[in-house]
């Protein structure tokens, strides 16, 4: 999750090259810190995790998927919506943290993958793409929403949340990534949140609402 902290303090670290190197420069991150974009502390990162489980359109999803789950404080709060939830992410150390914050939670299991190529098996309910999309390169994002595609079950949800401001060292932003998004994928979109800080979308093939949803 990137916020304007994330695009000053960790510059020491970043590759200066055009593409840099994701699993360098988030060791680099963990080495200076258990928490390095203050998820714990910071209004903002508490206040968007709010809003992205508040944009979910179901209460409840049977199989949940979170690639780039940092240190797991979005996973912990998924968790309550699933009844099943993988989280994933490339650095070793924020697995570690991760399956510490959810070792209480008996429906987690985190995992070291690399996002797209390492995408897990089956079908998910839910999958959360939230602030590590900017990370891929126009090849792996293309990848990431082929998979999406592929492993999103038929009426699950798939949301997206992530910071608009320039992450110094990389070179998409999150307007970016939302754009290829709403461009490539094929499923009906249900809703968006925007500020100057963030960007939240929500699609999902099932286009009901969510007062329809639980119509009777």
């Amino acid at each position: 999750m990137k916020t304007e902290l994330k695009t000053q303090e960790p510059s020491a670290q970043e590759p200066k090259t055009q593409e840099p190197n994701a699993q360098d420069y988030f060791a680099g991150l963990y080495e200076r810190s258990d928490d390095p974009w203050l998820l714990r502390d910071r209004w903002y990162e508490r206040r968007k995790r709010a809003l992205t489980l508040a944009a979910l359109p179901d209460e409840h999803y049977r199989r949940g998927y979170e690639p780039g789950c940092a240190n797991g404080e979005l996973t912990v709060e998924l968790a309550s919506r699933c009844e099943t939830l993988l989280a994933a992410d490339l650095n070793p150390a924020a697995v570690e943290l991760a399956r510490q914050r959810g070792a209480h939670l008996q429906n987690v299991r985190v995992e070291q993958r690399a996002m797209p190529d390492d995408w897990p098996d089956g079908e998910f309910n839910l999958i959360v793409i939230s602030e590590v999309a900017y990370y891929l390169n126009e090849v792996q994002l293309a990848g990431l929403i082929a998979r999406i595609g592929v492993s999103l079950a038929e009426g699950g949800t798939l949301i997206a949340c992530h910071w608009r401001r320039p992450i110094e060292g990389w070179p998409h932003s999150g307007d970016h990534v939302h754009r290829e998004l709403r461009a490539k994928l094929t499923l009906p979109h249900l809703s968006r949140y925007q500020d100057d800080d963030m960007v939240l979308d929500v699609w999902s093939s099932n286009a009901k609402s969510t007062h329809q949803r639980e119509a009777r």
